[in-house]
């Protein structure tokens, strides 16, 4: 398991392209990628846009995972959905509202590290320095990783190390 991540990332892993029109790789994140529950001015808590591909041969599914390693404590779960059918190569700005209506059918979410089911935006603490916001499209070899709507997203780091074929990352960045 990589010291800042919570899933394992190994060169022997395929990547795959992932891609945002909400935030280019590496850029700071726009204000609707920001959390306006955490008091961040102008924030939306609205998850970006994404759509990735091609995926690797034998996905059965696919999971999509927002982690800010730089978080105190040890990093900090903003968002992670799971169930993704497969076929999927994208998913709309939006899609990680606590409702989840506009996920894949079969598609749910975890239990971010604020307590509830869906995104929530970039907020570190005032003068903690840049964080990143790792985005991470997971292309798994089980359809159902024995994980149900709710649970927490620290659950899912175990089963990504198991179950992982490929991965694409993109990364978005924000202070305050």
């Amino acid at each position: 398991m990589s010291k800042n991540l919570p899933y394992a990332t190994s060169a022997s892993i395929p990547s795959f392209r992932l891609h945002s029109s909400s935030f280019n790789d590496g850029a700071t994140l726009p204000p609707a990628q920001t959390s306006a529950r955490f008091g961040v001015a102008g924030g939306k808590d609205e998850s970006p846009q994404l759509s990735w591909g091609p995926v690797p041969e034998g996905t059965k599914s696919l999971a999509v995972t927002v982690f800010d390693p730089d978080a105190p404590g040890g990093g900090f779960w903003h968002w992670a959905a799971a169930g993704i059918p497969a076929g999927t190569g994208s998913l709309a700005a939006g899609a990680g509202s606590p409702d989840g209506g506009m996920l894949p059918a079969g598609a749910f979410q975890l239990k971010n590290d604020a307590g509830f089911s869906g995104y929530l935006g970039a907020a570190p603490p005032r003068g903690h320095g840049p964080h990143r916001y790792v985005v991470a499209v997971h292309a798994l070899d089980v359809a159902d990783l024995g994980l149900g709507a709710g649970a927490p997203s620290s659950k899912l780091g175990p089963k990504l190390d198991q179950h992982t074929l490929g991965r694409a990352v993109i990364t978005g960045r924000f202070e305050r």
